[in-house]
């Protein structure tokens, strides 16, 4: 065996493994960097110089700010008018609550940018109602879970901010324009399953539309949604970078959460930020040791490899589409979101371009798969939130939700195999030029 073939067995071995043996990532990811380095012979200094060399990024800044952006906001009080902004507009329909729910974390994923922020929540007021209103317990919190992943597509998303960086040479602003479609498509996939489901059901129908009501809703709701037009319009716009949009919306958010809203007093802010810094040091420590991880696979050529080891299976460029899927829907399964990011983007992003994949749309891609693997055991973390929260047995769970993974995979074949879907915004508004033509 070839000492490069030795060093990739010691490194994704070990880290398999650890992985297996429940390890926190960061600590699986970092051990196997360690074993892998001491196999080659390279000094562990080069341990710390790459975890530096990770998180020494000005892109990365907007990270914390958008993470402390969307905790003031879900704190803030904002959760109860994104609902009933929700409920004007499509509370009317059969299992209007279901459609409300998934409305609302369209609305929500554009400040919170996060999952589990979505279903804690919006699930925590959202489930109960649902409940009360004749809506079985495990098909409300599947309904949770699977629409709280549109807020990992809908901007500012700190992943995607993640992606961007670990992809080298993406624009961030057209990213954040290239979410949108998809959660939309996202949402309207799930709204017609929760519409079949509720009719086969009988699940109650909301108050008639009111467009007096609607447009009433909208004006309570417009402080919250101001946020996400400073982020997206500022960066597009070239106002102002994704970093310093982020700090300006954070003040915004403060603004709005405390004074206006009067959602959270200084002592909830505090609470809020504390909250902030706990997420933070997790998904730094995450990026730091994923670097050096991405190093030793620069180093054994593992990105060559794979490259060969997929198009030697397959030459069409649809065939290989569908495995690179299949690869993150896997990787989904027994990794979070940050890691399959920070170590997936750069094997398999060469492999995406090659056959005709634009970086965007890739990035969508691996954010939707991702966003799925939440919502899978053995480490899906949004499963467990919602089924905390929703005070439901993950078994039923996971049963309920069995049709919106069907939804998801849907969504999820459309924005692979139709580029515009992804790419029509950002070339549109942001003048976005493919490299791929």
């Amino acid at each position: 065996m070839s000492p490069e073939a030795l060093g990739t067995l010691i490194l994704l071995g070990s880290f398999f493994i650890m992985i297996m043996l429940r390890f926190p990532i960061a600590y699986a990811v970092g051990l196997s960097t360690v074993l892998c380095l001491i196999s080659q012979g390279q000094p562990l200094v080069t341990l710390p110089q790459q975890m530096v060399r990770g998180v020494w990024s000005y892109s990365l800044m907007a990270v914390p700010f958008f993470i402390t952006m969307g905790v003031l906001m879900g704190s803030g009080g904002i959760s109860e008018k994104l609902i009933a902004l929700a409920n004007s507009l499509v509370g009317w329909m059969r299992g209007g609550l279901a459609m409300v729910n998934i409305v609302a974390s369209y609305f929500f994923g554009g400040i919170s940018g996060s999952a589990s922020a979505d279903t804690a929540s919006l699930g925590s007021l959202l489930i109960p109602m649902m409940v009360n209103e004749g809506y079985d317990a495990d098909f409300s919190t599947a309904v949770t879970i699977t629409s709280s992943c549109e807020g990992l597509l809908v901007p500012p998303s700190h992943n995607m901010v993640i992606y961007a960086t670990t992809a080298g040479g993406i624009s961030v602003g057209s990213l954040f324009l290239a979410g949108y479609l998809p959660g939309a498509l996202l949402a309207v996939s799930l709204m017609i399953g929760s519409y079949i489901i509720s009719v086969k059901r009988n699940y109650p129908k909301g108050d008639k539309f009111s467009l007096k009501g609607f447009f009433k809703q909208l004006l309570t709701s417009f402080w919250a949604l101001a946020a996400i037009i400073i982020v997206v319009v500022g960066v597009v716009g070239g106002v102002f970078t994704a970093t310093e949009s982020a700090a300006i919306a954070v003040i915004y958010s403060l603004i709005v959460s405390v004074f206006i809203y009067k959602g959270l007093n200084w002592k909830g802010v505090w609470k809020s930020l504390e909250q902030c810094i706990d997420t933070l040091a997790i998904v730094l420590i995450l990026i730091a040791t994923s670097s050096a991880f991405g190093y030793c696979l620069t180093l054994l050529h593992v990105p060559d490899t794979a490259a060969h080891l997929i198009t030697g299976i397959s030459s069409n460029p649809i065939v290989i589409a569908l495995m690179l899927n299949v690869i993150l829907l896997v990787l989904g399964c027994i990794m979070d979101m940050a890691p399959i990011i920070l170590i997936a983007t750069p094997i398999l992003l060469p492999i995406a371009t090659s056959v005709g994949i634009d970086p965007i749309q890739f990035g969508v891609m691996v954010i939707l798969n991702c966003g799925i693997g939440l919502l899978t055991p053995p480490v899906g973390a949004v499963l467990f939130i919602g089924s905390a929260v929703g005070k439901t047995p993950m078994e039923k769970v996971v049963k309920a939700t069995l049709p919106f993974y069907l939804c998801m995979i849907v969504a999820l074949l459309l924005i692979t195999f139709v580029p515009q879907i992804s790419l029509i915004i950002p070339k549109l508004i942001g003048g976005y030029i493919s490299p791929i033509g």
